[in-house]
């Protein structure tokens, strides 16, 4: 709370005047960082033509995300502040996962998406393997870039999924050319 107030450039009497605790205040700040996310999500599905476009462009909002955590943020959350890590949770499972297997279907709809995947076990495993990817015992800060890790994953999780169309039309948005 010193730090913060210093940053603030107010007293900590004056922050526990609207924040009752330390706890209060996160819980603050990740509910209006949720709602942040949840509206920049909503504003990259009306603004794209297709369910491919809409990853790319998730993709490069993930990386403006990802490049701003840290990873013991992730970790001191999931230690010191129990309340607000569920918020997360309920976050990824309530929001994160019912966009991606509404994202999902769209684009098995529009042909881009592999019609076998089971949408359900798929949504749950894209969201999932973010997390993992800030799992500094699996990929320690010091040997990966917690954006290089996630690029990857991603990278893999849309060729993955995608129909013979969605990867042209992939590659056609990335600016690959097909031989």
């Amino acid at each position: 709370m010193d730090d913060i107030a210093r940053h603030l450039g107010m007293s900590k009497k004056t922050i526990y005047q609207f924040f009752k605790d330390k706890n209060e205040l996160v819980m603050a700040l990740t509910r209006k960082k949720l709602q942040e996310d949840e509206d920049q999500v909503s504003e990259i599905i009306s603004k794209s033509a297709n369910v491919i476009e809409e990853m790319i462009n998730m993709m490069k909002c993930s990386e403006d995300i990802f490049s701003r955590i840290n990873p013991i943020v992730i970790h001191d959350l999931q230690k010191y502040h129990p309340d607000a890590w569920k918020e997360f949770q309920n976050f990824k499972s309530e929001v994160l996962v019912h966009t991606l297997e509404e994202l999902l279907s769209k684009g098995v709809k529009q042909g881009y998406i592999r019609p076998e995947i089971d949408v359900k076990i798929i949504a749950r495993m894209r969201v999932n393997q973010v997390e993992l990817g800030f799992n500094t015992t699996v990929f320690p800060i010091a040997e990966f870039n917690t954006w290089k890790v996630q690029q990857q994953f991603h990278e893999h999780f849309n060729y993955g999924i995608c129909t013979l169309k969605g990867y042209k039309l992939l590659n056609q948005y990335k600016n690959i050319v097909e031989e």
